[in-house]
């Protein structure tokens, strides 16, 4: 007989509070225009994104993240010191270590929480999500914070016109904590490693290292082109279209809930045509509300869920106890889907 005593946590768990930030400055197309050649009339039909959000000095990975946090913990009506773990997601944090989940920690005020970083893209507040349910059941916290945060802007090649459109800036974060009933569903998660190339980074960190830098790209004046995003636009759309429509069918399935019983749609913001096509696969009824704030937010990857939901529930579009279908999907690629009842 083990001699080890069983976990001791809640039965469920659920998202209590949840709280953005966007940076103030507010980027229009027009000022991506200046960069690439093309027009705001395509970067809208390809995208629909007519803005976004790009942060400034201070409004750092840290900032942001500390700023979206402190709302979603007044939203759960708790205060920092009862936080027990931080999860954040990102891969805009340039330094390899610490994990700047240690430095929120302790800008928040919480008690010695566990913190660390995950790195899992557009999928990131997904992975959190369905770690922070793991660690609210088992026991190990009460009350986890899971943050999802990107400065994209530091990470965009501003003169390649498949992409300097695309992305933005900002933080999302949500208060997971114990539940009498089931509210956070199974989640239905998973990579295809094989098409890794389709979304990466253009150059590795370690060919910056002295030696290397002749073999670093050079844009058209000489100079080195710092690390960007890159991605297979076509590749990918098709993927998100066809294959993460069945991940989200899985997520209702697993979680027993049918389309007609969904109140609320929130994807990841990646591309409006993606969540059209989401939509029209799912055959999603029309009293569905679909969240749509790439609009005005671009794709922030990681916090573009937690945003959506933000703003949804701030302008009244989805309301406190509405069921929701959440699904992020992106580089590795990886993506990771569930159905929950929100704050």
């Amino acid at each position: 007989m083990s001699k080890i005593k069983p976990s001791q946590g809640a039965p469920y768990a659920r998202i209590l509070g949840v709280g953005g930030y966007r940076p103030t400055r507010v980027v229009p197309n027009e000022v991506i225009l200046e960069k690439i050649d093309s027009s705001d009339e395509w970067i809208r039909s390809r995208s629909g994104i007519a803005s976004r959000h790009w942060a400034s000095d201070e409004e750092t990975v840290s900032a942001m993240s500390v700023a979206a946090a402190g709302k979603a913990i007044a939203d759960a009506g708790l205060d920092a010191a009862q936080i027990g773990a931080v999860v954040v997601s990102t891969v805009s944090h340039f330094a390899q270590t610490p994990a700047i989940a240690t430095e929120i920690a302790d800008k928040l005020g919480t008690d010695k929480a566990a913190a660390f970083d995950i790195s899992a893209g557009c999928a990131g507040f997904g992975y959190g999500l369905t770690l922070a349910k793991g660690m609210v059941v088992e026991g190990s916290a009460e009350y986890v914070l899971v943050i999802g945060v990107e400065r994209l802007s530091d990470l965009t090649d501003l003169e390649d016109r498949a992409t300097a459109f695309l992305f933005g800036d900002g933080a999302g974060a949500v208060v997971v904590g114990p539940s009498k009933e089931p509210a956070i569903g199974p989640s239905v998660w998973g990579s295809e490693g094989d098409k890794s190339d389709t979304i990466k980074q253009t150059v590795s960190w370690d060919r910056f290292r002295v030696g290397d830098v002749a073999q670093l790209p050079l844009n058209d004046r000489g100079e080195v082109r710092f690390p960007a995003l890159t991605q297979e636009g076509q590749a990918v759309f098709r993927w998100a279209v066809y294959e993460m429509a069945k991940v989200a069918q899985q997520a209702l399935d697993a979680a027993g809930v049918s389309a007609d019983e969904l109140d609320v749609f929130i994807p990841h913001q990646a591309n409006m045509r993606i969540i059209d096509s989401m939509v029209k696969t799912l055959k999603l009824p029309e009293h569905v509300t679909v969240a749509r704030d790439i609009e005005t937010t671009g794709n922030t990857s990681a916090a573009s869920i937690p945003l959506a939901m933000e703003r949804l529930l701030a302008t009244g579009e989805a309301k406190s106890g509405d069921t929701a279908l959440v699904i992020g999907f992106g580089a590795g690629l990886v993506y990771a889907a569930t159905v929950v009842t929100l704050p």
